[in-house]
């Protein structure tokens, strides 16, 4: 792995400088959540359940639990007498021995001495049968997928109070600015967390490279972010702070927005720098944090659409520049190349990055992009 940094001026190519992010990097340890806990999270691999579910025959519907062969002929013209009165079960109510339908309540006549039944069923109508859910020895959640509200019903019909997550923690640093803004290091620190990771702390330091350097040595954690000092002011410290301490990797990367991101590796934590400022911060985060965060997680996928695009992307050859994209009936219509607006990232439905060996895309060119708002 390459160990110092680049001279100034030159740029590392977006691919090189995430591959050296993530080489070696492989998910973390799984822990067991309460269900409570669990929504969102990503899934570790869990052990099969051996009873289907429904365990047994349950009644689907609300009405009379039944034996098909009894109901042979009967219709409102010709009334088939039962040769024993019916049971009623409630949606949900385990089935009555030696019955395989549930009639609807208006289907049977139990009014007088003996029950009538007035309309036929077929085997297995109005039943939900063994297994009809789910067959026995299956995962109660996937491995490497995000866990939704479906899988927590899955687990709770399996009677399980916990289930395997792999939450990667992620330390915050704030290289404050003289103006003590702090929205870039909240915004970098939500989003980690709506991607299924644990956020431990939201440290703030002063710019200077002492400072930075002392806050390296803190708690343990997965993966560690820095938010400003990367570029060329006279306070910027972080990259020069990192490369004393030995953890730069490589400094200014060829992507717009977030020239000025850092990598590095802290022993065998992956640590990503980012530019202060919130398009720069946004285009980290999808370029660098979000794989370091799915590597991590042993996330499986990321949804992605291909669809046309509505008008011309311009892109500059040598950076590779994000792009933000709103979806508009069939067609991916830009919002926004390289500099990426707030208005643009809140409205922005998928993103995309250009390749640095290309000057973008025709309009009516399909491309793939990846969702932002995933259905997950």
């Amino acid at each position: 792995m390459m160990r110092t940094h680049q001279p100034t001026g030159t740029l590392t190519s977006l691919e090189a400088a995430l591959a050296a992010l993530l080489e070696g990097v492989g998910p973390v340890a799984s822990r067991l959540v309460p269900l409570e806990e669990a929504l969102g999270r990503v899934a570790a691999g869990t052990p099969p359940v051996a009873s289907p579910l429904p365990p047994r025959d349950t009644a689907a519907i609300d009405g009379w639990a039944c034996r098909a062969l009894d109901l042979v002929g009967a219709s409102g013209y010709s009334p088939v007498a039962l040769p024993a009165a019916p049971a009623w079960v409630e949606a949900g109510d385990a089935m009555p021995q030696g019955c395989d339908c549930v009639l609807h309540v208006d289907l049977i006549d139990c009014d007088g001495p003996l029950s009538f039944a007035v309309g036929e069923a077929a085997p297995g109508q109005g039943v939900r049968r063994v297994g009809e859910d789910m067959a026995a020895h299956r995962p109660p959640v996937v491995e490497g997928e995000v866990i939704g509200a479906a899988d927590l019903l899955v687990a709770r019909k399996m009677r399980l109070s916990e289930l395997a997550v792999r939450s990667p923690r992620v330390r915050v640093i704030d290289v404050a600015a003289a103006n003590g803004e702090t929205f870039s290091a909240r915004f970098i620190a939500e989003s980690v967390a709506a991607s299924n990771a644990t956020v431990t702390a939201i440290e703030t330091v002063t710019r200077d490279a002492a400072s930075v350097t002392a806050a390296l040595a803190g708690e343990a954690c997965d993966l560690l972010l820095l938010v400003g000092g990367t570029g060329d002011g006279r306070t910027d410290m972080t990259a020069r702070a990192l490369a004393q301490g030995g953890v730069l990797v490589a400094h200014r990367v060829a992507v717009r927005a977030g020239e000025t991101t850092a990598i590095g590796r802290l022993g065998s934590t992956p640590l990503v720098a980012l530019a202060g400022l919130p398009d720069h911060v946004f285009a980290g985060f999808l370029a660098f944090v979000q794989p370091a965060l799915d590597r991590l997680s042993g996330r499986a996928r990321r949804v992605s659409l291909t669809l046309p695009i509505a008008r011309k992307i311009a892109s500059r050859v040598g950076l590779a520049e994000i792009v933000l994209l709103a979806r508009e009936k069939d067609n991916w219509v830009p919002l926004a190349v390289g500099d990426l607006s707030l208005e643009a990232m809140r409205l922005a439905d998928a993103w995309l990055a250009v390749p640095g060996d290309s000057e973008g895309y025709a309009a009516g060119t399909p491309v793939a992009a990846t969702l932002l708002r995933s259905p997950n």
